[in-house]
């Protein structure tokens, strides 16, 4: 069927050559080329053109020798119509054709849910969770606790946590209150993995745990593939990688490591990793009244790069890694619902909490540094943005 799922129509009005003649020039025209891709509909006063794709360079060439063998003027049937092809600016490339429906539309895969599953058993992660949740109790909900986050988190019922999302202290020797920031890489990653041990264990089925990091490159340590094999190898889905372009181009000035040499070159970073997994399942339940993303910013995030300016508040929180709340907003409305109890194991100064409470989320903060929870608890009562 001629339909415009199938194909984008072009009508143009006749030209003054004879009806038969133009028939026939359009059929020697068109012959050329598959009717699935091209074909056209006559009558006396228009013709229509039903287009899927196109190799236009072939058809610009045929358009002309058409043209000058007939010893057509400039004001013709033929010139319009490539005129209006032309005209197309979106469409895909196949090969050396123009694809002009359906190119940025995604492959459909048949049963889809039943080839995943297999897929992830072949890669060896099983659905070892269970699927009932809990609530968490009145003294963990709404509330900024001072303490070491393993210790705390144990406290808390399995499955209550709706999302996770943190960045922990990066192990680059900054100055942390109360944190020691140049650990030993064994005792830096074994500590670190004892927390997400328990955030694992206290995300509801089909939460998400989303771990902001950035590798230490002058030390060659890529924190963020370890840590995804963390949870990879704890049974963790792999939801996805975004990338936070920071824009800090300062960076292009320093550290050349082997200047205009191969010895030994430092790359250069101005971005940090969201590495995101699900517990369970990919979807995540919830009610479409508590969804409180717009369509035009649930379109421009879902691309997996964000451009996003650092946090400039780091000297009057006196905290060395913030990350800035328009950071936090695009996470907790792509990936939570309203209501949902969103939690920062490592909450630092309280970007996450304070933003879950602007955005109708239940939050709950935990950290080892009595000012930093005391700066948070400051924020709770403070309008962002």
């Amino acid at each position: 069927m001629l339909t415009s799922n199938n194909y984008k129509i072009i009508e143009i009005k006749n030209k003054s050559f004879s009806e038969n003649n133009a028939k026939k020039l359009l059929n020697l025209l068109f012959s050329k080329y598959n009717q699935e891709d091209i074909r056209f509909r006559y009558n006396n006063e228009s013709v229509k053109i039903f287009l899927n794709s196109l190799n236009l360079s072939n058809f610009r060439s045929d358009i002309y020798g058409l043209i000058r063998n007939n010893n057509f003027g400039k004001n013709n049937i033929f010139s319009d119509i490539l005129e209006q092809i032309e005209k197309i600016k979106s469409y895909g490339i196949q090969g050396n054709k123009r694809v002009y429906v359906g190119y940025n539309q995604e492959r459909k895969v048949k049963n889809r849910k039943l080839k995943i599953e297999k897929r992830l058993k072949n890669f060896g992660i099983k659905d070892i969770f269970k699927k009932e949740n809990e609530q968490v109790s009145k003294n963990y909900e709404n509330k900024i606790i001072c303490g070491d986050s393993e210790e705390v988190l144990k406290k808390l019922p399995n499955n209550c946590v709706d999302l996770i999302f943190t960045s922990p202290p990066y192990n680059f020797g900054l100055d942390y209150s109360s944190t020691e920031d140049d650990k030993k890489w064994d005792a830096y990653f074994e500590k670190l993995f004892k927390v997400f041990r328990e955030c694992i264990r206290v995300t509801k089925y089909g939460g998400r745990i989303i771990v902001n990091i950035q590798p230490l490159f002058s030390d060659y340590i890529p924190s963020h593939h370890i840590i995804s094999k963390f949870f990879l190898d704890k049974g963790m889905l792999w939801k996805g990688e975004i990338l936070w372009e920071k824009n800090n181009y300062n960076c292009k000035y320093t550290a050349w490591g082997s200047w205009k040499s191969p010895s030994n070159p430092y790359l250069k970073y101005t971005w940090e990793f969201l590495e995101i997994f699900s517990k369970g399942s990919f979807k995540k339940e919830g009610y479409n009244k508590n969804i409180d993303i717009s369509a035009d910013e649930f379109k421009k995030w879902v691309y997996a790069k964000w451009s996003i300016a650092p946090e400039r508040k780091m000297k009057e929180y006196r905290h060395p890694a913030m990350f800035p709340e328009a950071l936090v907003a695009r996470v907790l409305k792509l990936f939570s619902y309203k209501k949902d109890l969103v939690l920062d194991p490592f909450n630092g100064v309280g970007t996450t909490t304070a933003v879950a409470k602007y955005l109708n989320r239940r939050y709950l903060g935990i950290d080892i540094s009595k000012e930093y929870c005391n700066k948070a608890q400051k924020r709770i009562s403070e309008r962002l943005f």
